[in-house]
């Protein structure tokens, strides 16, 4: 895989701020609770495949006490794949039972710490929440499977009382302790200082599991490993509650690009995950999203556009490229274009055009797009043979 050799100057030169990055996805869970997306069998199947033939450290496979389709796919996809696979569970019994029953590697039990959730979403007690908290981390240790446990809505909750719930999974024998930002209220300085806090008070692998809500999920993700943070939660283009999760793309390819860490996962194929996902879940892939977007190494702009002819690294990121994630560089026809990109297409087309053919088309390409129509290769070659353009001798084109 292509790994860069030098950061650019400027004020982000620093790449040493994280050590490591550990991805736990979340896309067939979490992200499956995005409103009006259900994953079925064969769905789940298949984006489990794809994300541990990419080396994703863990696979989050579902909720495995929620039905028997669901515990049936949390099973297959942990005898059928190399990544650690993990059930969630609610600090219940059953639910810990099922996930152990279904095979998986870990198991991640939750529980409310909030004041507004424990009193109007679970009708407990803090003292309650913490006694069935340690009870359901030593039900996992017990069964002798790896034990991820998270205070539910952790920046919402009273910061002493989080401190004793994490000391007593903590001493319960916890190997993952996660704390989750369930309603996307966190920036990514507070939660920095909150994942350095709950790392004084446990010997645990702290994890963290980061929502959209004001659009910061990756940014407090990347925080949280800057702060320590062993492992982060994400999903396939940021699909899941509310507005969704930190993005397995964006998360990744910061962590290579930005920080100079190697995550061991395979990004060439990240553009054919993020396809995948959009196909099976049915939430289309906005065009400007970062990294798998359609227009993520798509120019219009002929300043821009020349520019990335000359040297790529001009107006892109040049620390990451479209052959990093699998995806293509476009350029774009229409209203912004200039004649470096008109030129490129009629060549690209067999055309031999002269500088004014180039000015005139580009004429015509610029009042064609201001009209919001589309610029395709028929639309180009209309608008070359209006001018005249010649084509290029088929001896010379071979």
């Amino acid at each position: 895989m292509h790994r860069r050799i030098e950061f650019f100057e400027g004020t982000l030169d620093s790449t040493d701020e994280i050590e490591s990055v550990r991805i736990f996805d979340t896309t067939l869970r979490d992200g499956e609770q995005s409103p009006r997306t259900s994953f079925d069998y064969n769905d789940k199947r298949a984006i489990a495949e794809l994300l541990d033939e990419m080396g994703t450290h863990v696979i989050e496979a579902g909720f495995p006490v929620n039905s028997e389709p669901e515990f049936e796919a949390v099973s297959d996809i942990a005898a059928s794949t190399d990544a650690t696979t993990c059930g969630l569970a609610r600090v219940v019994d059953k639910d810990v039972e099922a996930a152990i029953d279904a095979g998986v590697d870990m198991v991640h039990v939750f529980v409310s710490t909030s004041d507004v959730q424990l009193q109007d979403s679970m009708h407990a007690s803090r003292d309650e929440a913490i006694d069935r908290a340690v009870h359901c981390v030593e039900m996992v240790r017990d069964a002798g499977l790896e034990v991820m446990f998270s205070p539910m809505d952790a920046t919402r909750t009273n910061e002493a009382f989080l401190i004793k719930v994490v000391e007593a999974v903590t001493e319960a024998g916890v190997d993952w302790i996660n704390i989750p930002d369930t309603c996307g209220v966190a920036t990514p300085s507070r939660f920095a200082k909150l994942i350095e806090v709950v790392g004084e008070h446990t010997d645990a692998r702290i994890d963290v599991h980061t929502h959209d809500d004001f659009g910061l999920a990756s940014a407090n993700a990347l925080s949280g490993f800057e702060a320590g943070a062993h492992q982060a939660q994400v999903s396939v283009n940021g699909i899941g509650e509310r507005a969704g999760n930190a993005a397995y793309e964006e998360v990744v390819m910061s962590a290579e690009s930005l920080y100079n860490v190697d995550t061991g996962i395979d990004t060439t194929r990240i553009t054919e995950l993020a396809r995948l996902v959009e196909e099976k879940s049915d939430i289309p892939i906005p065009v400007n999203k970062a990294v798998v977007g359609r227009n993520a190494f798509a120019h219009e702009s002929g300043i821009h556009a020349a520019g990335v002819m000359e040297n790529t690294d001009t107006f892109e990121p040049g620390v990451m490229t479209p052959e990093m994630v699998g995806a293509s560089r476009e350029f774009v026809l229409g209203k912004h274009t200039g004649t470096h990109s008109v030129r490129k297409r009629l060549e690209e087309a067999g055309y031999a055009p002269t500088d004014s053919e180039v000015r005139a088309v580009t004429k015509l390409v610029k009042e064609f797009g201001a009209e919001k129509q589309k610029v395709t290769d028929t639309v180009i070659e209309r608008f070359a043979d209006e001018v005249g353009v010649q084509r290029e001798p088929e001896e010379v084109r071979t």
